[in-house]
């Protein structure tokens, strides 16, 4: 049968997420760092995913397609056991009250104390630093996702120390000039290395792709890059090599 259906240009789609958050039927995944639709069956072809696309990478056509199915959708939203939106990130989460008690009496014990930061440069924001600043000159790079510190206590000391930084948020940023601005960081300051890390989120792909676009854009053909995932309970899930 022919109907409205959803079609994503993958050239302008920088992997935000923004989609999958505003698909309550969960028809859209972030697949290496692209938005996907994850089968014909989920998409309602309402379109209410365009309206949260900040790159205009989705549009609603009209073609041949599976119908509809309201009940497949209810059991793939059940599978996947994230709310309606379809995106894990969106789901609440709370720590057991003994933990909570725990970290409380644990806090009131080192009030007094200050942990050293490994953190040697300002500004850290994607947005403001300058390319050419000194402090990226010939050191590894940190691409860093927004949450990451705040999930995992070991962000600081294992990635940070020793190297230079960026953080940014693919899903809540302005990410214009993004890959603009980490082409000419990368580009000319010697960085043998880059780390992103990421939580384990789709919309954190985001980042993934715009790193990836950046080196291509640079010519770095002996740049080292990888790929770190924070879990949302703060544990470090697994570090790979990209490139």
């Amino acid at each position: 049968m022919n109907r409205k259906i959803i079609e994503i240009d993958e050239a302008l789609c920088n992997g935000c997420g923004a989609c999958v958050t505003g698909c309550a039927e969960g028809a859209l995944a972030i697949v290496e760092g692209k938005a996907k639709l994850v089968n014909e069956v989920f998409c309602d072809g309402l379109g209410a995913c365009i309206g949260e696309c900040p790159t205009g990478a989705l549009k609603m056509i009209e073609r041949e397609a599976a119908e509809f199915d309201e009940k497949a959708v209810e059991g793939h939203l059940l599978e996947q056991k994230t709310p309606a939106g379809g995106c894990p990130g969106m789901k609440l989460r709370f720590a057991e009250p003994s933990k909570v008690e725990k970290s409380k009496a644990e806090a009131r014990e080192i009030s007094g104390q200050v942990i050293p930061s490994e953190l040697n440069q300002w500004p850290t924001q994607l947005h403001l630093v300058p390319p050419a600043a000194p402090f990226f000159k010939d050191r590894e790079l940190v691409v860093l996702s927004t949450c990451s510190p705040s999930a995992s206590p070991d962000v600081n000391w294992r990635f940070i120390r020793g190297r230079a930084m960026v953080i940014a948020c693919p899903k809540l940023d302005r990410t214009e000039g993004y890959v603009e601005k980490l082409t000419d960081i990368l580009a000319s300051n010697g960085i043998p290395k880059v780390i992103i890390v990421r939580m384990e989120v789709p919309c954190c792909g985001g980042l993934t792709m715009m790193v990836k676009e950046a080196v291509q854009q640079s010519g770095r053909t002996n740049l080292i890059v990888e790929e770190a995932t924070i879990g949302l309970n703060g544990d470090l899930l697994e570090t790979k090599k990209l490139m």
